[in-house]
């Protein structure tokens, strides 16, 4: 679990979302979470990444937690 909060932590510094991340606290629509997902792996391949990631509980204009 420290390592999950650290992880977090570090991603939380991004001054914005990237192409392979994101921050959600609002969307429950499988059909959105999917292509969602999808866009992630492509920019995670994209930008030479070997994880994206979709974090929930974040606000993605303030990263704070909801």
């Amino acid at each position: 679990m420290e390592n999950l909060e650290k992880l977090i932590q570090e991603l939380k510094k991004y001054p914005s979302e990237t192409q392979w991340l994101e921050f959600k606290h609002d969307n429950y629509d499988p059909t959105v979470i999917g292509k969602d997902i999808s866009g992630l792996a492509n920019g995670a391949a994209l930008f030479e990444k070997r994880l994206a990631y979709m974090i929930w509980g974040i606000d993605d204009k303030t990263h704070e937690i909801v």
